[in-house]
């Protein structure tokens, strides 16, 4: 005969990057970052006492027993965020499927009209001496997303898993400038956290402009951010993706500090 106590645990596997929420009161449960993790979200109720438990010398065959507990009701929401080491971030059309398609061995959709993207892609950059990290393509991002324009906050959460963020502008836009400060400001209001990743700031489609045009734009993002946190690309051309994966995993492998033995 089969008790309660039989019965197995019901488990549903799960992405990395799954986060768990009470859909009813917003709580957080709790979330999975590693292979083999587990997060128990609802308890099977306790045992009953069964009148066997309760027998005595004095009273060989009792006619008592306890109730079990009820089990754990609740309704649970689960949220997916993706989980890698690079986030490419810029608007509808920054190049950013064609830099993850020459980059990696993924194959996103790529066109000429915006939002080509409509759900995260993940790809592996090999690097020098068999190395390798994981960069993420996220739906591009307009002036208001934060707010739910676009495609909205349903993808910026994807953000918040990134150890670096690759922020992207085409020098071809018409004001590269305000593009850039509007990406910082919608991610700055969804997430102010988000202004504490490392960041790299990729002016692409360099083959579009002549090179005194690109050396123009790159000096005006220079004076605002630094030379060493910007990088001339053309993914058509491939310029300078060998010194973007150089910067990025030098960003996601900062060399150790050196220990003071004085």
């Amino acid at each position: 005969m089969k008790t309660g106590k039989d019965a197995k645990d019901i488990v549903l596997r799960v992405p990395l990057g799954t986060v768990a929420h009470d859909a009813e009161t917003g709580e957080t449960l709790g979330e999975i970052t590693e292979n083999g993790q587990e997060l128990v979200v609802a308890k099977g109720g306790h045992g009953g006492k069964g009148n066997w438990h309760f027998r005595s010398p004095t009273n060989q065959t009792p006619t008592y027993a306890s109730p079990g507990g009820n089990a754990e009701e609740r309704l649970v929401e689960l949220e997916l965020k993706v989980l890698a080491d690079v986030g490419l971030v810029g608007f509808p059309n920054a190049g950013k499927s064609t830099l993850l398609s020459v980059l990696t061995a993924a194959k996103p959709k790529i066109a000429d009209y915006p939002f080509t993207t409509l759900v995260p892609n993940l790809g592996i950059v090999k690097h020098r001496d068999f190395q390798s990290f994981v960069i993420a393509d996220i739906p591009g991002i307009i002036e208001g997303a934060s707010e739910g324009r676009g495609l909205g906050i349903q993808f910026l959460r994807h953000i918040e898993r990134n150890s670096i963020l690759l922020l992207m502008v085409s020098v071809d836009s018409e004001k590269p400038m305000k593009e850039y400060n509007t990406l910082m400001k919608e991610l700055e209001a969804y997430n102010p956290e988000l202004m504490q990743k490392e960041r790299l700031l990729a002016l692409t489609k360099t083959d579009l402009k002549t090179e005194k045009e690109v050396e123009k734009i790159r000096k005006q993002f220079e004076k605002k951010l630094g030379a060493e946190r910007i990088v001339t690309i053309s993914s058509v051309t491939q310029s300078g993706l060998q010194t973007l994966r150089d910067k990025l995993w030098e960003m996601l492998n900062p060399p150790a500090e050196k220990e003071d033995w004085m």
